[in-house]
């Protein structure tokens, strides 16, 4: 048996509260401990070793060491309440149901009226990915394939049961194997699929490949240039994540420039018909890259008609931020679609933009998205289509209101009257 597997197991802790129960055993330590005796037995646990402290108009204290691991457990009398912990290791045998029965035995005999109960599978890695202050998700891992620090940034790959490999940088999902098409063809289609012939493609960051992938399957696309920081997350992608980038670092309409992508855009002679900002979310050193100093860098580095598009953000769990960035590219592009679809990875609805001074996505029909997509022969799509190209652009009213231009909301809520009234008639 591998060291790994010796440290698996199941930890539950919990409060219960205004128990019901016989209120001697939050008092009375020797019947406390014969209780937990009793229960530790009937559950088919061993017992190695105990100690049971009773405070002196308080209350018990007790601790018992099992072959297993272990159970503790504290009363508060004057709350007519206790906190339990029961943790149980796997190493011979899967002792999981033991500690479950265990624990529902305590709870069943104090009966509380409430149980605040907390389960952690310790066979697993739980990634752990906060949306904000106050909310976020996990996704469970079984194993760390590797972990790595760069003169960047700390990258992590996971295999899990649900994504496959999943890669992680500075905490936090970049993408997997079995779901980065959302986010890749959102990120890059519906501008390059309205655009009739685009032919120069520039992807700031997008290192796992997955974007240059996409961009090239428009046969039109005669150069992809990928300018990414961190020679690292290359590497890493080249061995680890096929599934992502599909061999797309061996296409030789793919130019991969290592180094600043600021500093790129900035000195660049080059024209492109789509600019892809495939960046980690702006906080820390990616910051910058969402500055009106950089968005104006990158209109300007644009071909005529061409496009920039990016992710702004959960407007769920940060609208303050989704609302900022749109403010600023509304100040800089005449034309700004916000656009928003759920990202499982990130585990909230999300936002995206495509900004330009011509092209405007939201002008094409879903038949006319599918005749472009069947004349370009575009394969392997495995979300977009004309009616999500149409869908991805209906923005819920409150996304609207934090992406609108303060200058177009008054106009917008008229047409749409205007278009009640009209039909009322």
């Amino acid at each position: 048996m591998d060291g790994r597997r010796q440290l698996d197991g199941l930890h539950i802790v919990a409060n219960l509260y205004r128990c019901k129960g016989d209120a001697r055993y939050l008092t009375d330590g020797a019947s406390l401990r014969r209780f937990c005796f009793d229960s530790i037995n009937g559950a088919g646990l061993t017992i190695l070793g105990d100690l049971f402290h009773a405070f002196d108009g308080g209350g018990v204290t007790g601790a018992v060491v099992l072959a297993e691991s272990h159970i503790a457990i504290h009363t508060w009398p004057e709350k007519q309440g206790l906190t339990l912990d029961v943790y149980v290791c796997n190493y011979s045998d899967d002792n999981s149901a033991k500690a479950r029965k265990l624990f529902e035995s305590i709870v069943e005999y104090f009966q509380p009226t409430e149980c605040a109960r907390h389960e952690v599978d310790r066979g697993g890695h739980l990634l752990m990915e906060p949306l904000n202050d106050s909310t976020g998700f996990y996704i469970k891992a079984t194993r760390q394939v590797g972990e790595w620090r760069t003169r960047l940034q700390r990258m992590q790959i996971y295999d899990t049961p649900h994504y496959g490999k999943l890669f992680r940088l500075d905490g936090f999902n970049m993408t997997s194997e079995k779901e980065e098409f959302v986010y890749h063809e959102n990120l890059v289609h519906p501008a390059l699929t309205a655009h009739a012939s685009p032919k120069k493609v520039l992807i700031i960051g997008g290192g796992d490949g997955g974007s240059s992938e996409e961009a090239l399957k428009h046969p039109s696309v005669e150069q992809v240039t990928m300018c990414e920081i961190d020679e690292d997350v290359i590497r890493v992608a080249k061995e680890h994540f096929r599934a992502v980038h599909n061999g797309v670092f061996d296409n030789p309409k793919l130019r991969v420039l290592v180094g600043d992508g600021m500093k790129f855009v900035r000195e660049t002679q080059e024209r492109f018909d789509l600019i892809v900002l495939d960046l980690n979310d702006p906080m820390g050193p990616a910051e910058a890259l969402y500055s009106a100093e950089f968005f104006q860098q990158c209109r300007h580095a644009l071909a005529p008609g061409g496009a920039l598009t990016l992710h702004i953000g959960s407007p769920v769990a940060r609208p303050e931020r989704v609302a900022e960035l749109a403010q600023r590219l509304n100040a800089i592009f005449r034309i700004v679609r916000p656009y928003t679809m759920y990202i499982p990875l990130y585990g909230s609805l999300w936002a995206m933009a495509v900004c330009s001074d011509k092209l405007d996505p939201k002008a094409y029909t879903a038949d006319e998205i599918d005749r472009r997509i069947e004349q370009r022969k575009m394969a392997d799509l495995r979300y977009y289509n004309g009616e999500t190209h149409e869908g991805v652009f209906a923005l819920p009213n409150y996304v609207r209101d934090l992406v609108t231009s303060p200058r177009l909301k008054q106009q917008a809520r008229g047409r749409r009257l205007g278009v009640v009234r009209a039909a009322v008639k």
